[in-house]
């Protein structure tokens, strides 16, 4: 193994720390060559950016050129600039680092102390600080956004035959996704920076009436939350095969080749889905992760747990249940604040600011749906050429070479894609400080980590992201495409809150998973689908065994061992 990886940056001594909070449920995988210098490197790295300087945090003399200090790859790892992302701490005058760095870690023991650099402090950028919290606060339209959704659905619908473009189209059709992502990624940084703002208006209205849960409850079942919808749009075509002895009959004993005897109208049904949904996977964020265009047995496997659901398990009842909570609640804060004139204004902020937590969910869809066409176009370049998955070991600046001569890159596709699969075994440091990467022969292994199986009445702590208490069979599953015997009123114990798994939510009674944090994807999912989830239980899938009776408490982010 190298001491250093192809697509790794150098590191940064203007903003020296880094972490995997937060990415590693962006990227838990190595990516690819292809994914990160045509994808990120190419085009989402500068949205980063421009994003940073819009929230107003940020000015554009505060980057590297070449290297944005926002985010960077290390051992083929996502990592968030840790030194860059406290800016927003420091420089805002309703934020601080001490706050800003509990929401990211808690009480985490390697994180390093805030260390004040003389261009850290900018006043003049306050006043662009204030203007756009205030806008975060306003409730104001951002019709921008239902253009980009638009836009995204025409891009799918002009795509058309994709194996009768020749090379050269297809690189231009995925240069043309390219050129996109800097405005898309942009959007989706302002939206994902500004979620956080509610919660912490929530959090002063809590405490002034004693409701510790009160932020979760109110950001549940917010409405209008694009990365439900696919669920939403599953649980109907499960009905379809509920309602289909036969289908029911072929899941049972041949779920692979399902659509082989599916009836016109499923197939009709299953096209549909695949147009408007086809796009998501895990790891999405990384060209040559599979989705469930790409790999229909990940959607087959998903389906197939959620038709075992009765039909009044409806995640739009559960919805339904979650918001009328929701409406209570608030009438109950109104009352309990009728005489606090200094906190009751923050309810009606918090709950506008809210709706922020929808726009990340809108801006992180469309941009997916987006770079899936450019996935799309790869996979069908590498397909032809007899190099299917090895055509994401390319780098952007080799396409052309490929395209003059693809035989020419079989060696060398085939040595990368070896030695980027040992990148797997490699367990990334959650904190890399002050600018040091340690050569990547002396990383731990995750082959040598050995973690405590839990026993009955142990207790494991993580982050409470979804109210509510659940007691069930804890199913663990590694691989969405392989969810075991996962069943209704079970409990799934994942890996990672990427919003790929959150189908199998709706059959599960809870969700634990090892990585996360309070505005994740999959948390924002839940919370509109009503299923309590706890997330951030280092190593859950782990240290919990297959089978065991557990309770899941949301309100308070503990899961309990009960046999």
């Amino acid at each position: 193994m190298r001491d250093t990886w192809i697509t790794d940056w150098p590191t940064s001594t203007r903003f020296p720390h880094y972490t995997r909070a937060n990415a590693g449920e962006v990227l838990a995988d190595p990516v690819s060559p292809l994914g990160w210098s045509f994808g990120w490197d190419g085009g989402i790295v500068a949205g980063y950016k421009n994003g940073l300087i819009r929230i107003g945090a940020y000015e554009e003399a505060d980057f590297d050129p070449q290297h944005p200090e926002s985010v960077a790859c290390f051992g083929g790892y996502f990592y968030i600039n840790l030194s860059a992302i406290r800016m927003q701490g420091v420089r805002n005058p309703a934020a601080t680092v001490e706050a800003l760095d509990q929401a990211f870690f808690g009480d985490h023991p390697d994180v390093p102390p805030y260390v004040a650099h003389p261009d850290d402090t900018k006043p003049h950028l306050t006043e662009r600080i204030d203007a756009h919290t205030a806008w975060v606060m306003s409730g104001d339209a951002w019709p921008e956004l239902d253009h980009d959704k638009a836009d995204a659905a025409a891009l799918r619908a002009s795509r058309g035959d994709i194996g009768s473009y020749s090379d050269e189209q297809l690189v231009a059709r995925a240069r043309l996704v390219q050129s996109k992502l800097p405005h898309l990624f942009a959007q989706h940084v302002v939206s994902g920076s500004s979620a956080a703002v509610a919660p912490g208006l929530l959090a002063v209205v809590a405490a002034a009436i004693d409701e510790p849960n009160l932020p979760m409850t109110l950001l549940s079942s917010i409405g209008d939350v694009d990365s439900a919808d696919a669920n939403y749009a599953l649980w109907t075509l499960s009905r379809l095969v509920r309602a289909d002895a036969s289908l029911m009959a072929a899941f049972d004993s041949d779920p692979d080749h399902v659509l082989d005897r599916a009836s016109a109208s499923f197939l009709a049904a299953w096209n549909e889905f695949i147009v408007e949904f086809g796009s998501r996977g895990p790891d999405e964020w990384d060209l040559r992760s599979p989705t469930w265009e790409t790999h229909p047995r990940l959607l087959l496997a998903a389906l197939d747990r959620v038709r075992l659901q009765s039909d009044d398990e409806s995640p739009h009842a559960r919805h339904a249940q979650k918001a009328a909570r929701r409406d209570e609640l608030i009438d109950t804060a109104r009352r309990a604040l009728a005489n606090n004139a200094d906190v009751a204004p923050l309810l009606d902020l918090g709950l506008t600011a809210g709706k922020m937590m929808a726009h990340r969910e809108r801006t992180k869809t469309t941009i997916v749906r987006v770079l899936h066409e450019a996935r799309v176009a790869f996979r069908e370049l590498g397909r032809r050429h007899g190099h299917d998955e090895l055509i994401f070991q390319l780098l952007d600046d080799e396409l052309d070479a490929y395209v003059a001569d693809p035989a020419s890159f079989d060696q060398k596709l085939g040595e990368r894609h070896d030695e980027w699969r040992q990148l797997f075994d490699l367990d990334p440091p959650f904190i890399i400080a002050n600018a040091t990467v340690a050569p990547l022969t002396k990383w731990a292994r995750k082959s040598d980590k050995v973690a405590a199986i839990a026993t009955k009445g142990d207790v494991l702590t993580g982050v409470a992201g979804s109210p509510g208490v659940a007691r069930g069979i804890a199913r663990v599953v590694l691989d969405p495409a392989e969810p075991g015997d996962l069943g209704p009123g079970d409990i799934l114990v994942a890996p990672c809150t990427d919003p790929s798994w959150t189908p199998l939510f709706m059959t599960s009674a809870a969700v634990v998973v090892n990585v996360g944090g309070q505005i994740s994807h999959a948390v924002i999912v839940s919370r509109e689908l009503g299923v309590p989830c706890v997330v951030s239980v280092t190593d859950a899938t782990e240290r919990i065994p297959n089978g065991a009776l557990i309770e899941v408490d949301g309100d308070t982010g503990s899961v309990t061992i009960v046999h």
